[in-house]
């Protein structure tokens, strides 16, 4: 951070958007880089280590999805993807390689901005000391000390958004969580209209972690499953 300022990485090929978004984001406070293609994306967030990143799918020079891939390898960050396409299978590949949330074009820049501070608060809860230090229920293992999650045994390497909701399921075990107390307590929305937000990444935890481990109730939400 420069002078208590967050700093937010925008990476936009388009420049109307990317400016439009920057100077909203500047508005709000945050200290706003931009760039406009794959290569200079990873380039500025190695040499600037943003607190955030928004970040388009498509981009010249290689995509976002890859971008993701790389930023993550280098150092975990927080990543808002924007995307044009409505394809589920693209949103759950952007999560599987480390984006915590998504939104589709076209989007008001109010949402964005809402969105980004929401991230951040997410970022800044996850990180205050927890009064347990692991969750245990049948095979499954959370160290919420070193943020390491096992099934079995096996470590599952989840995104921070994908962990915080699992932790959240975790430690209320068989009780339905309706998608709108997920959306106010895991991301920090108080609305309905991010619900296939959790449906995605619910979708991605069970690929990681196994379909068995989270209940879906039918118009209402999920629930983590354990033996009794």
């Amino acid at each position: 951070m420069t002078g208590g300022q967050r700093r937010v990485l925008v990476v936009e090929d388009d420049l109307a958007i990317a400016e439009s978004v920057a100077a909203r984001l500047r508005a709000e406070g945050f200290a706003v880089e931009l760039a406009h293609d794959g290569p200079s994306a990873v380039a500025a967030a190695r040499a600037d280590e943003p607190d955030l990143v928004v970040l388009d799918v498509m981009l010249p020079g290689f995509d976002g999805l890859e971008v993701c891939r790389r930023i993550q390898a280098h150092r975990p960050v927080p990543v808002l993807m924007l995307t044009a396409r409505g394809d589920e299978t693209d949103l759950l590949v952007g999560l599987a390689v480390g984006a915590d949330d998504y939104l589709t074009k076209p989007f008001s820049i109010r949402e964005l901005a809402a969105r980004v501070h929401a991230l951040l608060r997410r970022v800044e809860r996850a990180s205050q000391p927890r009064s347990e230090s692991r969750i245990e229920l049948a095979d499954l293992e959370i160290d919420l000390v070193e943020r390491r999650v096992l099934r079995a045994g096996v470590e599952a390497h989840l995104t921070p958004t994908e962990y915080e909701l699992l932790v959240h399921l975790a430690e209320r075990p068989r009780a339905v969580q309706p998608r709108e107390r997920l959306l106010s307590e895991v991301w920090g929305w108080h609305d309905s209209t991010g619900a296939r937000t959790v449906d995605s990444h619910i979708k991605a935890l069970r690929r990681k972690l196994g379909a068995d481990l989270i209940r879906t109730v039918h118009g209402v939400g999920y629930a983590l499953e354990v033996p009794r």
